[in-house]
């Protein structure tokens, strides 16, 4: 019987040759041609059509799997897999491979006194490891992107959708085969080992960049073992912020979007902030909204004294991010407490303001300290694809190289090209 040393051992000779192979795969992508790394991803997406039997009994595969561990509502319809998702996946491919090429562009160019002609040119990043948890679409987006963008990609998926996201890479595969490229541009880590994610985290001078997408207890391990630069994405505790200005009926619809569109997604609304002037006139219908729906609606006194359908909150509702048929609402008294009480509570994701007041959004807009801020619209369209990106990674709440949708453009990096004619610099 094997010993947990050796396991790890295992696991640490495994993920040694997964690098190796990405690396040697990232050299030959980079250089390879925008309709080559295209025509891999339109090829990829057909694959995910001709296959969606494969992909179904794949998924099914982990979707009983989750059923017996007793994973949460929301856990399963992120795990989900369907024939119109599935469409969406292969449409999102096709959409990430005609945008335009994000290599190669030049970022900016000047001419020196000296004659030296310099700019900033766009190339990738290198390889990249990606490990996310439980939605198998992150698997084609990432995966899409990287490859748009020339880079390798390691991905490392939850166990809850190893099936699936196996699956859905060999589709990337073949469409890389197809187009002369690389197959080793795109891979799985093939096991559901948690070392695996220690070891990924440890690959300095292998891995260029580390993208963790999920959980807080994720997110926070990556952040403090990882020893690879990270681009974090955290949680999203957004809010939509209604205003004195607002009007009644749209709040209403925005706000049901913005809570139970998908209530697993990390832009979905997990708090509402309410002018006091406007409880008794909008609360009431954004509640039959949300009531509607299957939302339990927790708020503060003054909320729960406007309409009896709320339960008390308590202090660590406005921090949390429920990925449930959950709500909670503050009532404030103008949107300067508003924005105060967004920026203290809120995990700097997305947040939304409802109003007709041009000058009350524009203090909102400018005010919140979030990756987006919306103004009249669900926070529901923090999402890549939304943006016309085509896909994304992850929403990037940090503020050092990417912040917002991570696309195939904020996965590159540059470089400085200098032409002279025989300039030398002067002794």
């Amino acid at each position: 019987m094997q010993t947990a040393s050796e396991a790890l051992q295992d696991v640490a000779t495994e993920m040694g040759d997964l690098g190796r192979r990405a690396r040697t795969a990232y050299g030959q992508l980079a250089a390879a041609s925008a309709e080559m790394r295209s025509a891999a991803l339109r090829h990829a997406a057909a694959r995910l059509r001709v296959t969606e039997a494969e992909l179904l009994a794949a998924n099914a595969q982990d979707m009983a799997q989750a059923h017996a561990r007793g994973l949460s509502g929301a856990m399963l319809d992120r795990l989900l897999l369907d024939s119109k998702r599935i469409a969406a996946m292969a449409a999102g491919l096709e959409d990430v491979a005609a945008m335009p090429d994000p290599l190669g562009r030049t970022l900016a160019e000047w001419l020196r006194p000296n004659g030296l002609r310099i700019a900033r040119i766009s190339v990738p990043l290198g390889v990249i490891g990606i490990i996310y948890e439980s939605r198998p679409n992150v698997t084609a987006d990432a995966g899409a992107l990287c490859l748009k963008s020339g880079n390798a990609a390691i991905l490392r998926g939850g166990s809850e959708s190893f099936h699936s996201s196996r699956a859905i890479v060999a589709c990337l595969r073949d469409g890389l085969r197809h187009a002369g490229l690389p197959e080793d541009a795109v891979q799985l880590v093939p096991t559901t080992d948690r070392a695996a994610v220690g070891e990924m985290l440890r690959m300095v001078g292998v891995i260029d960049v580390i993208v963790p997408r999920g959980g807080a207890s994720l997110t926070r391990r990556v952040a403090e073992e990882s020893r690879i630069p990270t681009i974090l994405h955290l949680d999203g505790n957004c809010h939509t912020y209604i205003h004195r200005a607002a009007d009644a009926a749209m709040a209403a619809t925005v706000v049901a979007n913005a809570k139970l569109r998908r209530t697993g997604v990390c832009g979905a609304t997990e708090s509402l902030v309410i002018d006091r002037g406007v409880l008794a006139t909008h609360l009431p219908g954004i509640v039959d909204a949300l009531v509607a729906g299957g939302c339990e609606v927790r708020g503060d006194a003054e909320a729960c004294a406007t309409d009896a359908r709320l339960v008390p909150a308590s202090e660590e509702d406005w921090g949390t991010e429920y990925l449930d048929r959950i709500i909670s609402v503050k009532t404030v008294a103008d949107e300067a407490e508003a924005i105060a009480h967004i920026n203290r509570y809120g995990s700097h994701h997305t947040d939304a303001i409802i109003t007709a007041d041009e000058a009350a959004a524009a203090q909102f807009l400018s005010g919140v300290d979030s990756a987006i801020v919306l103004h009249n619209a669900s926070t529901q369209f923090a999402d890549g694809g939304e943006f016309g990106m085509g896909a994304e990674i992850g929403i990037s709440t940090g503020r050092l190289h990417a912040r917002g949708p991570v696309g195939a453009e904020q996965l590159t990096t540059y470089k400085y090209v200098v032409r002279g004619e025989g300039t030398i610099r002067p002794v």
